[in-house]
């Protein structure tokens, strides 16, 4: 779909269904269960050789680990596995992130403050929140590219691989109409994704490994966020991309 025509769809769907958007986005907070984030330290080693990779994790509830037992079953610990499989390398990673952060406040809540950042790699994952709160692709690409001028001055010249906004489209613990209009917006705001990236250097664009017969498989109790093997998969995919990108 182009670009013009996926963006006034997801317009007019906002406007025409507001609604029926609003009262369905209550009920999905009321109901959907309330996961807490990854117990346990931010921070761990995955074994190798030579000279550690230091690997940084940034941004919003996949990030923190939403649903797993602990950041070695969630995305951080699942990039740095496949990261060490795939260099041969040690893989010390940490984790910056917030259940329902943004672009905006990643860049100003989590990384800003944060003391002693330094990274050979930096995964950033973000995008379901902007599209919760209908973000416009300009307002989430100048707070995205804000935030990745931030990882430059902090981290030097680390390639960043930046993970797609999940296709909300199939998330299963959202109704219809409300799944397909955050679908619309979600694409809307990867698409802008994909071209800042292209337009960056050292910046990969990378999508969630999500086919459609996967779709219940990916996801957890809230059927909102990535279960064990949703991680697994998700993470293995952005190592692979990490790895690839420090080769």
């Amino acid at each position: 779909m182009p670009d013009l025509v996926l963006r006034a769809a997801s317009t007019l769907g906002v406007v025409l269904l507001a609604p029926v958007l609003i009262a369905q986005g209550r009920r999905v907070r009321r109901t959907t269960p309330r996961l807490p984030e990854a117990p346990g330290p931010r921070t761990g080693e995955v074994a190798g050789a030579g000279a550690a990779v230091e690997l940084l994790v940034l941004g919003e509830s996949p990030a923190a680990g939403v649903g797993a037992a602990d950041h070695h079953e969630a995305l951080a610990g699942q990039v740095a596995r496949t990261l060490a499989a795939e260099t041969g390398r040690r893989v010390r990673w940490r984790v910056l992130a917030r259940n329902g952060a943004t672009a905006a406040t990643a860049r100003d809540e989590l990384l800003a403050p944060a003391a002693g950042v330094a990274a050979d790699v930096v995964v950033v994952v973000l995008g379901v929140n902007d599209t919760l709160r209908l973000h416009s692709a300009g307002r989430w690409t100048r707070d995205l590219r804000r935030l990745m001028e931030l990882v430059r001055e902090r981290c030097g010249a680390a390639p960043i691989v930046l993970a797609a906004v999940p296709p909300m489209g199939v998330f299963p613990g959202l109704p219809q109409p409300l799944r397909g209009v955050l679908g619309l917006r979600a694409a809307v705001l990867d698409r802008a994704a994909a071209r800042l990236a292209g337009g960056m250097d050292d910046v990969r664009h990378v999508s969630v490994p999500l086919p459609p017969g996967a779709v219940d498989d990916f996801f957890c109790a809230d059927r909102f966020h990535p279960s064990a093997s949703g991680y697994a998969r998700w993470g293995a995919a952005l190592g692979r991309a990490a790895a690839a990108a420090l080769a």
